[in-house]
């Protein structure tokens, strides 16, 4: 018989094996190519999924992706994840996110997000940076069902539009609040 005194143990062993995977590694990073390769792929089933993105992409001075981000916690949590910067379909730099976060949250996911940056405002400050922290700077408009309906080409007004996509995994919440996004070189 299974005792749930055990469940507790074996939830944080998951969760902090998952987290040593977590951890930025330059022997686990990406390469540019397959950074590239990754960002296309994401790209192509976001603008299947959400049209909007797609109209999106048609005013957006550029286009932040970052295909995989890996979320996890259990009190304290944290999330990274690599990405490109692209403009006119070509990349013109790579990116980390970062994020670190504590209190009541337990468990491991994945997941990916693309900023559409309208303003060339909003892109420079962006390229200036020494790391932007969301929430701090130009503003960001989280992209759900609801807003895509009503938005397009012409009633982008915001600096930033942040769309997520294909979350996989257990843990509640996705949220950009706090995030740093650092260049990186590859």
């Amino acid at each position: 018989m299974f005792k749930h005194t055990r469940l507790p143990g074996v939830f944080f062993a998951i969760v902090f094996a998952a987290a040593i995977f977590m951890v930025p590694d330059s022997s686990l990073a990406a390469s540019a190519a397959e950074i590239d390769r990754d960002v296309d792929s994401a790209l192509l089933k976001l603008y299947e999924k959400t049209p909007a993105a797609k109209e999106l992409a048609k005013v957006a001075k550029g286009i932040l992706v970052f295909p995989d981000i890996i979320k996890g916690g259990f009190i304290i949590g944290g999330q990274f994840g690599e990405g490109a910067l692209r403009a006119d379909g070509k990349t013109t730099g790579y990116y980390s996110t970062a994020a670190a976060s504590y209190g009541l949250q337990a468990g491991v996911q994945s997941f990916g997000y693309a900023l559409f940056f309208i303003t060339d405002k909003a892109l420079d400050y962006l390229k200036k940076s020494e790391g932007w922290e969301i929430g701090v700077g130009p503003s960001v408009v989280i992209v759900d069902e609801g807003i895509a309906r009503l938005l397009s080409s012409t009633t982008a007004k915001s600096d930033i539009y942040a769309f997520f996509f294909d979350q996989k995994g257990l843990m509640a919440g996705l949220g950009l609040q706090g995030s740093k996004i650092t260049r990186i070189e590859k």
